[in-house]
């Protein structure tokens, strides 16, 4: 059987931890996405363009679009558990969000609108997981 290959089993930490870095990459953009989104949404509210009243949606779709972009940069070579992946990316930039809130702020809650806000960078990064899988090959019989 000299023309079937054994597959290399791969070590399942190798697997885990390179998963994981893939994870806090994909954060890492959200949130330099998410940030740059914020800091243009600032800009056309203090420059009169956009009022005051839409920057709540405004906050709510740079949260789906920056955790789509980091979410699709986490599932991009992930051959299963994609949609965990971007739903990973997800909470890993509300995490981020709200450790900044922490930080700015004496108090954060999520009464203040953090749960939309959660449901927002969970459905960008769940959005990823569902697009950004490889397509399966397949079989031949």
């Amino acid at each position: 059987m000299a023309g079937k290959r054994e597959k290399k089993r791969e070590d399942p930490m190798a697997v885990w931890l390179s998963t994981m870095c893939r994870l806090l990459k994909g954060g890492a953009l959200a949130a330099a996405t998410a940030a740059l989104g914020l800091l243009v949404c600032a800009l056309l509210v203090s420059g009169g363009v956009v009022g005051e009243k839409l920057m709540g949606r405004g906050v709510l779709a740079i949260c789906v679009v920056s955790s789509l972009a980091g979410g699709l940069l986490a599932v991009r070579r992930l051959e299963r558990g994609t949609l965990l992946a971007g739903l990973g990316v997800g909470v890993i930039l509300f995490l981020l969000l709200l450790t900044a809130g922490f930080l700015l702020y004496e108090e954060a809650s999520l009464s203040n609108g953090g749960v939309p806000i959660l449901i927002a960078c969970c459905c960008g990064g769940a959005i990823a997981g569902v697009l950004g899988g490889r397509p399966r090959k397949k079989r031949k019989r």
